[in-house]
């Protein structure tokens, strides 16, 4: 092993480690969207994009929020409307505060127009739900 794949095992192992028992996996259809953009000053700009999505063969909907901040470049955010079909890959709250109920989103797959907030080769996807469907 290199070292540069050495320090990205050990990143990952890491942030498993520390965040593993809060990561989500969420996919449904988005009931409501709301993407907000601010800027203060022409030079910080700030991206807040709320999601709340009813999962599939489930009534009960969960909320999720994107927060992003960025100096003199404006962050972006994919297109997402009501009725489409996402995957959402986040953190859930910690136990005991107060946003316990909400998933911090750090991916969001839009199954409906095939795109996504950080690029994530498809197919490893398709396959993960393949092997689900052929266990039940």
């Amino acid at each position: 092993m290199s070292l540069k794949e050495r320090l990205s095992k050990y990143y990952t192992e890491s942030y498993i480690k520390k965040y593993g028992d809060r990561m989500a996996q969420i996919q449904g259809t988005v009931i409501s969207a709301k993407v907000e953009e601010k800027t203060i000053l022409w030079i910080f700009h700030k991206v807040t994009a709320t999601l709340i999505v009813r999962p599939e063969r489930s009534k009960a909907v969960i909320k999720c929020v994107y927060n992003k901040n960025r100096w003199f470049k404006k962050p972006q955010f994919i297109q997402v409307n009501q009725g489409h079909n996402v995957m959402i890959q986040g953190l859930k709250g910690k136990k005991g505060k107060e946003n316990r109920e909400i998933i911090q989103i750090m991916n969001v797959l839009n199954l409906t127009t095939k795109k996504d907030l950080i690029p994530v080769d498809h197919s490893q996807i398709k396959k993960a739900k393949q092997q689900v469907m052929r266990t039940k």
